[in-house]
């Protein structure tokens, strides 16, 4: 009996000079080592380069590659919202990053152990976990204390929330994708509480992991980590009582992010569909 059909998502984001071997390395692998079918979904977040053209040129050669592009910058959150509305395009779904971090082996290794929860997250805190190449200091301290106040206001017991490898079977992905509004780096934090809350298991699992050079969280580190903190204070206050008494900060809040030019959360636990000229979507 072949595997479940596996859709696997790729945020990006200029992305032009990285993504084509990631790519090439995805599909050939996948296509050799897992029996089930597959498609590479790469959701184009506001690019400026050529990053459309490269996709669509290893398309070309490779199928099961397609693109989902938006003009405009949403984030990296806001495209995996977006991503995620394909769902039923597969049994399982799941999503790394663009620049090859994690391997193409080290995420089939996630589909081995989703029949022991709802959702698998790879994680780079584990002492089993595999680092070729360690975060540099300045970024393993931002993302310690990121996990602590994580840690201090959901309590969900998963050492590392950012890591941008997780599976997801379709069931939770269509039951919780409402909650969904984070799109910016916290977007991780958004999806795992929702997961919890609706109920859903989460595994955490060793990964083999490289970080790579060039990493645009590094490169605007504490601009980044004051947007996420944010972020993880909306999530929390989203769940209580003085959510609805602070609609009325709603426009500082747009300016704070706009400021920290980031992606500002949708307006409401709830996603929006992209307005019409906004984002187009492309099959290759």
């Amino acid at each position: 009996m072949p595997d479940p059909s596996l859709l696997i998502l790729i945020p990006a984001y200029n992305e032009e000079a990285r993504i084509e071997p990631v790519l090439r390395e995805y599909a050939q692998f996948f296509g050799t080592h897992y029996s089930g079918k597959f498609q590479i979904i790469v959701v184009l977040n506001g690019c400026t380069d050529n990053t459309l053209g490269v996709v669509q040129r290893v398309a070309v050669e490779y199928p099961v590659v397609r693109s989902l592009e938006f003009k405009d910058p949403i984030g990296k959150g806001g495209a995996l919202i977006e991503g995620l509305k394909l769902a039923a395009l597969g049994d399982y779904i799941g999503y790394a990053d663009a620049d090859g971090a994690t391997s193409p082996a080290a995420f089939l290794e996630l589909t081995k152990h989703i029949g022991e929860a709802d959702c698998v997250v790879g994680s780079r805190w584990l002492p089993e976990s595999v680092m070729h190449q360690e975060q540099p200091t300045l970024r393993r301290v931002a993302s310690r204390t990121f996990h602590l106040i994580v840690q201090v206001l959901f309590w969900m017991q998963i050492k590392d929330t950012q890591c941008p490898c997780k599976l997801m079977r379709r069931d939770a992905v269509e039951k919780i994708h409402s909650t969904l509004c984070i799109a910016d780096l916290a977007f991780d934090v958004n999806l795992l509480v929702s997961l919890k809350r609706a109920g859903f298991r989460v595994l955490e699992v060793p990964i083999e992991w490289t970080d790579k050079v060039g990493s645009k969280v590094t490169t605007s580190l504490f601009r980044q980590s004051t947007a996420m903190f944010l972020s993880v204070v909306r999530v929390r206050l989203i769940y209580s009582p003085l959510y609805k008494l602070l609609r009325p900060m709603r426009p500082l809040e747009a300016w704070i992010y706009k400021k920290l030019r980031a992606p500002k959360p949708l307006s409401a636990p709830q996603v929006q569909s992209p307005k019409p000229g906004k984002s187009a979507a492309s099959g290759n």
